[in-house]
């Protein structure tokens, strides 16, 4: 079984080199140990028997199906993927090192952008640390008659706004008591803990003003709704068009629906995972596969990244590029995180 497994590894890395039939010829040559090539073309047939190659056209020559591709890859994970060169890895470290102090969000862009680069594959990504985000002021701010406009600050600096119309103006105590109550009980709270129950929790505080200002409140629950919603970013999309393997047509039908990656992406928060498109009748690209996996912030699951290309992807390569770039934008979200916590300490010394 061992034999029959490296002759077929052979067989999926050289068609992975060059998209052409592999030969028992070409097999020969990379393995490791003396085999006649009749004993290859014998695996071979068994394996093409087995559902596992197909023989194209009057070709000699195999390559892989979608259930081989399945098998490669589970074996190949089974037994740990290749690891990245120390050159590849100072690379990386170095790009990482340029992003310098930014924020949540430009270090998972421009991480993506590295990885679409680095692959030559279109990155899809998800960022969820804005939920992770605190609430540090709310504004409302009069602009018309009876219109308002609610600002939501958080620590990351982002500032949600929502232009609310009431069917009345407030008065200028009405107006300083939603701004006081509201500071009083969102200040300093995480964005993700901002549930319905919160919400009608402080609506019932409201007392004698919850006729008044729950439609405020109301904007409130919108907007961190709206920031705590999962962010779909990709990048890279014109290496798809150069992959000659994969329909045009397809590709422009990915790039128009790109939020329905969200549902896929869910599935690398449990380590790395490779799905193959023939396999999901959801994803639109038939020939494709998405290698994904995921990062953290405090611990928890901030988001996730997904390789897409063709199905004959160098996954032994871009497999451990994707598992050290979300080590590396782990520890980057926890410095970033780090040095705010400190920057807000030192501002309470100086206070």
């Amino acid at each position: 079984m061992e034999r029959t497994f490296k002759i077929f590894e052979a067989i999926v890395d050289e068609y992975i080199r060059t998209g052409e039939p592999v030969s028992s010829n070409a097999v020969r040559g990379k393995l490791g140990f003396p085999v006649s090539s009749a004993t290859i073309r014998n695996e071979m047939a068994s394996l093409e028997a087995r559902g596992y190659l197909d023989h194209p056209h009057t070709s000699a020559g195999r390559i892989p199906t979608v259930k081989g591709y399945r098998f490669y890859i589970e074996r190949m994970m089974s037994d740990s993927p290749g690891a990245l060169s120390e050159n590849e890895k100072e690379e990386i470290d170095r790009f990482f090192r340029n992003i310098g102090n930014g924020d949540d969000e430009v270090i998972i862009e421009s991480a993506s952008h590295a990885l679409a680069e680095l692959t030559n594959c279109a990155i899809v990504s998800t960022n969820m640390t804005a939920r992770f985000s605190v609430i540090t002021k709310v504004e409302l701010i009069p602009t018309g008659r009876r219109v308002y406009v609610l600002l939501l600050i958080t620590s990351e600096g982002n500032i949600k706004n929502r232009v609310c119309r009431l069917s009345f103006d407030l008065t200028a105590e009405q107006m300083e008591f939603f701004t006081e109550f509201l500071n009083q009980n969102l200040s300093g709270l995480n964005i993700g803990n901002i549930s319905e129950e919160y919400i009608d929790g402080l609506a019932a505080a409201l007392g004698s003003y919850m006729m008044t200002l729950s439609p405020l409140l109301k904007a409130v629950a919108e907007l961190s709704k709206e920031l705590s919603e999962k962010r779909v970013l990709l990048k890279g999309e014109t290496n798809l068009i150069a992959r000659e393997e994969l329909h045009k047509n397809e590709i422009i039908s990915l790039l128009e629906s790109r939020n329905e990656f969200s549902e896929l992406l869910d599935t690398a928060f449990s380590g790395i995972n490779v799905m193959l498109g023939k396999e999901k009748d959801t994803f639109v690209i038939e020939n494709s596969s998405i290698i994904t996996g995921s990062f953290k912030k405090d611990g928890n699951q901030a988001g996730s990244f997904g390789v897409i290309g063709p199905m004959r992807l160098d996954y032994k390569k871009i497999i451990p590029y994707i598992e050290y770039f979300a080590d590396k934008v782990t520890n980057m979200l926890s410095i970033s995180d780090a040095e705010e916590h400190i920057n807000k300490e030192d501002e309470k010394g100086g206070g």
